[in-house]
């Protein structure tokens, strides 16, 4: 369910529709039942380029599982009192709650992030962090997931938390093809710090992709910065310089998210041998790959594989 309220911006609504509600026959699975309400049943999007009329009114968030709250070019402009009760009530009987860019002003007005993680667009951090300072602002990210409580930072960050969600409801390797038909990264590393306006001098540099691509070729192959360093033709204190630059983390995290990743689509493949699973991914022992997939999805691999392995009940 999303709620649009009037000056809304027309892209996240695309992104939620693209993802949630188009039919998409080829994964073959049961998908998400998508609804859009406004207050009256329409409101005039921003810019008043068109209005969106013929939805639901707020009624139909009475009953949704997931609701994305209204977002603003302008977050000062708030919310009515009306979306805000129908959000607060949302959160109250436990429906999943979802924010995109400035969306995470609505979420704050209804009260709903006081002492929680959250994310909004660089640009108006500040001016979040002024109104809502109960609110443990994460400014750096390009999402948080609080369990019940998502927020995304800028316009496009909408596209890496749906994907997220997709990810958590359908396991990864569904959320890989919906990113494929997007021609869009399945995920995005680093965090919206890359991003920010900031004043540079200009510099000679070349892309970490070659080296990203050789390392996601060998992950079953033990992988040290120093090897890393050599393939960028670089020293590992510059690699390290690089990564944060480019990517907001660090080699080995970058690493082992990218073992993690492996593990994940191997386990929803059916493969039964953790051991096997473990080597592959890079990972080492079956003892390692437990601890640490426990750490970075806060699953075992048995249990990722009985929720997301062939065979598993997914719900729609």
């Amino acid at each position: 369910m999303v709620i649009v309220d009037e000056g809304s911006n027309p892209f996240e609504l695309s992104v939620a529709t693209e993802l949630f509600g188009l039919r998409r026959p080829e994964l073959n699975r049961p998908w998400y039942d998508f609804e859009l309400c406004a207050e009256g049943g329409a409101a005039r999007m921003h810019g008043g380029f068109f209005t969106l009329g013929g939805v639901s009114g707020l009624a139909a968030v009475e009953t949704a599982d997931t609701v994305i709250v209204p977002n603003r070019p302008d977050p000062d402009a708030g919310c009515t009192p009306e979306v805000l009760r129908a959000v607060r009530q949302a959160a109250e009987r436990g429906a999943r709650l979802v924010s995109f860019c400035t969306g995470a002003f609505t979420l704050a007005a209804a009260g709903i992030l006081d002492g929680r993680r959250a994310t909004t667009h660089w640009r108006w951090a500040e001016r979040f962090a002024e109104l809502y300072p109960k609110v443990l602002l994460q400014p750096d990210v390009l999402y948080v997931d609080e369990g019940d409580v998502l927020t995304a930072a800028g316009s496009a960050a909408a596209l890496d938390l749906c994907l997220h969600l997709i990810r958590h409801d359908h396991g990864a390797e569904i959320a890989t093809a919906v990113s494929r038909r997007l021609v869009f990264a399945g995920h995005r590393d680093g965090g919206q710090r890359q991003f920010v306006e900031a004043p540079i001098a200009p510099v000679k540099d070349v892309s970490l992709r070659p080296v990203l691509d050789w390392a996601r070729t060998s992950l079953d192959h033990p992988i040290t910065v120093t090897e890393l360093a050599a393939r960028a033709a670089v020293s590992p204190a510059t690699l390290h310089r690089r990564f944060q630059a480019e990517l907001g983390t660090t080699p080995l995290a970058w690493l082992t998210g990218e073992r993690v990743a492996l593990a994940c689509r191997l386990l929803e493949r059916g493969e039964q041998n953790l051991e096997l699973v473990a080597h592959a991914s890079g990972l080492g022992t079956a003892a390692n790959l437990r601890a640490i997939m426990r750490r970075r999805i806060g699953l075992t691999p048995t249990t990722y594989r009985r929720h997301f392995g062939p065979g598993a009940a997914i719900s729609g």
